[in-house]
């Protein structure tokens, strides 16, 4: 039901998409892309393929999540990742980098570097937001969280303000060890990121 009123909200002309090459949207993230403690098929990169493809949106969605990485990993290994010719890349990451208490200001050079080269090469972008452990004190979680905002307004690029909303601390969302998603919170977050993402498919597939 969600789905078929996300179909009204973006228009039926975004199911109408030419045959041909699926678009490639590439996740670049950590373990909640990677999909940790998951099957497969219910990891973020293949929940949210399903959710497109009934959507009517012939997507390849690429899981470049990998378990542990930080900003600086993603970073890393962004040429890697991007050999598979991505049009769209969602940008996970820095959820990591927070639980270790690295530098926010470290963690925003490292996303600044990899926006800045995703648009370089006309790569869309799709930025989403973490925030830090409140324990780590208001002076470190407050300029950390507006890390991401403030790359996604100086960059203009799109931007979902958290990654894990609505499922964070939800135990009926998580696994035991109340960090990952359960399947059940994978489909939560991809129910609340498709309006942001639809509109950047629609326009990849009607350019």
């Amino acid at each position: 039901m969600i789905r078929f009123f996300l179909l009204l909200l973006v228009g039926l002309p975004g199911i109408a998409v030419s045959a041909g090459e699926p678009i490639r949207v590439l996740a670049l993230g950590d373990s909640l892309t990677a999909g940790y403690g998951l099957p497969a098929e219910a990891a973020f990169p293949a929940q949210l393929e399903r959710a497109l493809q009934e959507l009517g949106y012939p997507v390849q969605v690429i899981n470049a999540g990998v378990s542990g990485d930080t900003s600086a990993g993603g970073l890393a290994r962004l040429d890697w990742a991007l050999a598979d010719k991505p049009q769209l890349v969602i940008i996970e990451l820095g959820a990591n980098d927070a639980l270790r208490g690295l530098p926010p200001q470290q963690t925003r050079q490292n996303l600044d570097a990899i926006i800045s080269q995703l648009k370089q090469e006309q790569i869309t972008v799709l930025l989403t937001g973490m925030r830090a452990p409140r324990n780590l004190g208001p002076d470190y979680y407050t300029k950390f969280d507006a890390l991401y905002p403030q790359l996604a307004a100086q960059h203009q690029v799109a931007f979902y303000p958290f990654f894990l909303q609505d499922v964070a601390t939800v135990d009926s969302f998580n696994q035991p060890d109340g960090l990952h998603p359960n399947p059940a919170g994978v489909e939560r977050i991809v129910n609340g990121l498709l309006p942001t993402l639809l509109p950047l498919l629609k326009a990849l597939s009607n350019p």
